[in-house]
């Protein structure tokens, strides 16, 4: 019988992980009842996300959509509706931050929670997370599975053992008896590839794993590796739920693989990723003053270059005007090695409640047409006018974490 976590002021601490699933397609399934219960892909050429019922027919994420198309032909195929996804995923997060301000998000759709301090107020925290999928499922209308433990890896552990659409409580106390049936794939870092050099040796379990000493184990995988794992196999995971501040900087780039644009359709990708970024720079009531261009070479080498604005702007025409000066001053430098990826962050951001109120200090020359693409786009959504330059052109947009409350 396994004993308990080697850290007794661990198992003092109750942690969740919450884990919104097959969440893309959850939420398409949740806005058009006619997809309830049917196979749902998410992405045309390549699948972004699938539900739960095309999963049991093998289709995968990231898998080629002709294939996913054959394993499951009678899955129902959507496009990607991000905003919808940026707007679920904020919904989501503000029940996390009602329930406790001790939220660490992993990506738009999973989050810890550590609710080690709620036992008076709200109960055990099994109650919480029952209360929170409930929360949830009735405010958002998606499913939520959570884990719940002593550490944040065994949270992960147990949410990924409760999908879909469950809860899993490890008992405090029970944490190895748990854990070391499990194969070794559950632990972080166990790939295929060490999976099977461990199989090589005899090891399946996580058990197996832990009856291994840990010299002899970094002999095996490296003193890193081996390390980590010999820790985590013995559920000794310290780290605390980190809350994250709003944001420093907001960017948005584009992959080019080896096609060597020249300067003109340069220009044009970074019209695309201004927008975006603007456009969530007026999201997220934020203003910026420094813009940094950043662009990977097709050696895969990585350049910066960044200019600051005389005054904070979340305004679309001023900051692609400093990008476009900044892809100016970099293209000899960029022309000779060709350009494999672009990418516009903005930074020193700020709040901005003088743009809210209308009023602008800055003496700031906008065009007329970029106020109006600006406001159009904030009333009726980005598909509603687009530049010339962008017209046909698909434009992949990444949901993004929402800025946690101002008072957490």
């Amino acid at each position: 019988m396994p004993g308990p976590a080697e850290h007794p002021a661990e198992r003092d601490r109750r942690l969740l992980h919450a884990d919104l699933d097959a969440f893309y397609a959850s939420v398409e399934q949740r806005d058009d009842p006619a997809l309830a219960g049917r196979p749902t892909i998410v992405g045309q050429g390549v699948v972004l996300a699938a539900s739960y019922e095309a999963r049991g027919r093998g289709v995968r994420t990231a898998m080629n959509g002709r294939e996913a198309l054959r394993l499951c032909p009678d899955a129902v195929v959507v496009p990607p509706r991000m905003k919808a996804y940026s707007e679920a995923s904020a919904a989501v997060f503000e029940v996390f931050f009602d329930t406790t301000p001790e939220v660490e998000a992993l990506s738009i759709d999973e989050a810890f929670l550590d609710v080690s301090g709620l036992y008076r107020s709200h109960g055990a925290p099994v109650q919480v997370a029952e209360r929170l999928r409930e929360r949830v499922r009735r405010e958002v209308g998606l499913p939520l599975s959570i884990g719940v433990a002593s550490t944040k890896f065994l949270a992960k552990v147990a949410s990924a053992r409760a999908k879909p659409n469950g809860l899993l409580q490890v008992p405090v106390g029970g944490e190895l008896e748990f854990l070391w049936p499990l194969g070794v794939r559950a632990i972080w870092g166990v790939g295929p590839a060490t999976e099977r050099r461990l199989a090589e040796r005899g090891v399946h379990t996580v058990g197996e794993l832990a009856a291994v000493p840990q010299r002899t184990l970094q002999s095996w995988i490296g003193r890193a590796a081996g390390a980590q794992l010999h820790a985590l196999s013995h559920n000794r995971d310290p780290r605390p739920v980190t809350r994250r501040g709003r944001r420093k900087s907001i960017g948005a780039q584009q992959a080019l693989g080896r096609s060597r644009p020249g300067r003109d359709e340069a220009e044009v990708l970074l019209t695309g990723l201004a927008e975006r970024v603007t456009r969530r720079l007026r999201d997220g009531n934020r203003t910026a003053r420094t813009v940094e261009l950043r662009w990977r070479d097709l050696d895969m080498a990585t350049h910066t270059s960044s200019t600051t604005l005389a005054h904070p702007s979340d305004d679309t025409g001023e900051i692609l005007a400093a990008g476009r000066r900044l892809l100016a001053g970099a293209w000899p430098r960029i022309e000779p090695n060709g350009l494999g990826l672009i990418g516009l962050t903005v930074a020193n951001l700020s709040g901005s409640e003088a743009v809210q109120m209308g009023l602008d200090f800055s003496g700031r020359d906008t065009s007329a047409l970029d106020s109006t693409l600006d406001a159009v786009t904030e009333r009726f959504g980005s598909g509603a006018i687009t530049r010339g330059s962008l017209l046909g052109r698909e434009v992949a947009e990444t949901p993004v974490l929402p800025d946690p409350p101002e008072d957490t």
